[in-house]
């Protein structure tokens, strides 16, 4: 098998896995969205411990202990990530999974706006077009659902800033989390004790296939993680733009096939103009991602081949030119990217 054909494999494995862990957190409703979280947070550390440990890829921790600065924004990652779970597992656990899809169909289209704020990206029409029918949209849901989308409009801006503050660090996703899941360990097995003392904890007192799901939330955050890793060295980041929408395509199907949500004509006309917005969105990735150099542009001090494709993720570059979080050499950000660890 060819490196390239193997890197699809990767990658749709790592998508397929965020898609189905959609089925995964109701199997846990017993226990509340935070104290689901909580667990999530202390096994994601344990399992991406053993995964760094099989590998015995440790060098890279002395340095992040050594640089302030990367603690801090590697802390603002956290408290941002754990946002965007917890809103995801409480949205599915309470019935609403359609937002859910919602809001990693939009998410990057909200990643593109930023890109413009933060790093002063120029868009090409198409882009434009794409962001302001992304608008219409959630107008268009906001009368649907009889009120704001907010589990969607939080998770995606919560995953897009998530996307932002990473731009910063050069870290791959599996060093990352690590770090993120370790600076949420003590509040997060702390409130763990908390109910478990006070016996509100469910993790011993349902059963024990309980246990072992909540157990096994670490193991369900880590292996995309890990498969995603591979798949980013060895297939172009358009590919991977592309391979993000199988997420939220499998969230809108499981909400309509398998947990029967109410889906009127106006909720369809809504996410008919969404699915038309990342059409064109798509359309003009593919068009452009060949030409690196050409549409949402870096800003001018940007090292070279910094200019974004048009799903926000940088031109494919050597070990050499920067790590897979998109830095360069000089660990100075590079455009940003469209996010790649749903919910």
């Amino acid at each position: 098998m060819s490196e390239l054909n193997r890197g699809v494999l990767y990658g749709a494995s790592a998508y397929l896995m965020w898609g189905l862990s959609t089925l995964y957190w109701p199997l846990l409703a017993s226990s509340g969205a935070l104290e689901i979280l909580t667990h999530r947070m202390v096994w994601s550390l344990v399992a991406v411990v053993a995964v760094l440990a099989v590998r015995r890829h440790w060098r890279w921790l002395l340095g992040v202990l050594r640089s302030p600065r990367t603690l801090l924004l590697l802390t603002a990652a956290a408290l941002v990530i754990s946002v965007n779970w917890g809103l995801f597992i409480l949205a599915v656990n309470s019935g609403q999974t359609s937002q859910a899809a919602l809001g990693y169909f939009i998410n990057p289209l909200v990643s593109v706006v930023m890109g413009v704020l933060v790093f002063a990206e120029r868009l090409r029409p198409a882009q434009w077009c794409a962001v302001a029918l992304g608008a219409v949209a959630v107008a268009v849901l906001t009368f649907a659902y009889g009120g704001v989308p907010w589990f969607s409009l939080g998770m995606a801006f919560s995953f897009a800033t998530y996307g932002l503050v990473k731009r910063f660090v050069s870290l791959d996703g599996l060093e990352s989390l690590a770090v993120e899941t370790l600076l949420m360990f003590l509040p997060a097995a702390g409130y763990v004790a908390y109910l478990e003392a006070t016996g509100a904890g469910t993790f011993a007192s349902v059963s024990p296939g309980h246990t072992l799901l909540l157990i096994g939330s670490g193991v369900v955050t880590a292996v995309p993680l890990l498969c995603f890793g591979m798949a980013n060295r060895r297939i172009p980041l358009s590919m991977i733009g592309l391979l993000q929408f199988v997420v939220p395509v499998m969230q809108f199907l499981f909400a309509w096939l398998v947990f029967h949500e109410e889906l009127p004509a106006s909720r369809w006309a809504g996410f008919a103009v969404v699915w038309v917005a990342l059409l064109i969105f798509a359309a003009d990735m593919l068009r452009n991602a060949r030409r690196p150099g050409e549409g949402a542009e870096a800003p001018e001090d940007a090292e070279p081949g910094d200019a974004e494709g048009a799903a926000g993720r940088p031109a494919a570059r050597s070990p050499e030119e920067g790590d897979a979080e998109g830095h360069g050499a000089g660990g100075r950000p590079r455009a940003l990217d469209t996010g790649s660890q749903p919910g």
